[in-house]
């Protein structure tokens, strides 16, 4: 069952553990990256998004309990022109989210190729997670839930559906990434009052705001 974005924005938090990650997006061009880092972010999903240069960042918080998560998030260029760049920017990530597009069965290929040289070069505890994409053109599918989910299994990666068009399971991939990652504090928690904080647990709530007043 899809869950539309769950969050809320609090105008203040009591004293908490605040740990910063982070976070890669990878997948081959046209897959929905930068919708889905959008869709996070801001709650907005752009039916023409401009295609990533580079690569772009982003930052958000999730709230667990009595932690905040801090992801900052570096979306990368599909193009393979940019191929190259990809090492500067998964070197010393906590966590990755490799995309595809469940229309288009050759970027599942280039995912599982992208899998395989994070977990050949990059931190050996990196978190993985696959995102198959799209899920709202399910009628065009051509890459099987069955068979994604037997291939993350196998490699041993977070899994899920999502769709940034319709919020489907956007939310719920960064929080469970987020429950993956070490509570270790990374900040002093007295600046933790400081930040507004996105509870994705929140089921009342109906988008996603930045976590981070200005």
């Amino acid at each position: 069952m899809s869950t539309r974005g769950t969050s809320r924005v609090n105008g203040s938090l009591p004293q908490t553990k605040i740990c910063q990650f982070k976070l890669v997006l990878l997948g081959d061009m046209a897959v929905g990256k930068s919708s889905l880092v959008l869709r996070f972010v801001k709650g907005q999903f752009d039916e023409f998004q401009e295609t990533t240069i580079g690569a772009a960042f982003l930052a958000q918080s999730v709230c667990l309990d009595d932690t905040t998560v801090k992801f900052e998030i570096w979306d990368t260029a599909g193009q393979e022109r940019y191929h190259s760049l990809a090492p500067m920017y998964y070197r010393g990530a906590q966590a990755a989210i490799v995309v595809f597009d469940i229309t288009k069965p050759e970027t599942f290929e280039r995912a599982k190729a992208w899998v395989k040289e994070l977990q050949r070069q990059a931190s050996p505890n990196i978190v993985i997670a696959l995102a198959g994409n799209k899920a709202d053109l399910a009628d065009k599918r051509l890459v099987e839930y069955e068979e994604a989910q037997t291939y993350a299994e196998d490699t041993g990666l977070l899994f899920m559906e999502t769709s940034a068009k319709t919020a489907m399971n956007v939310n719920e991939l960064f929080l469970a990434i987020a429950k993956k990652m070490p509570k270790t504090d990374t900040q002093n928690p007295t600046h933790a009052a400081r930040h507004r904080g996105v509870n994705l647990q929140d089921p009342d709530a109906q988008s996603t705001r930045s976590c981070c007043g200005n």
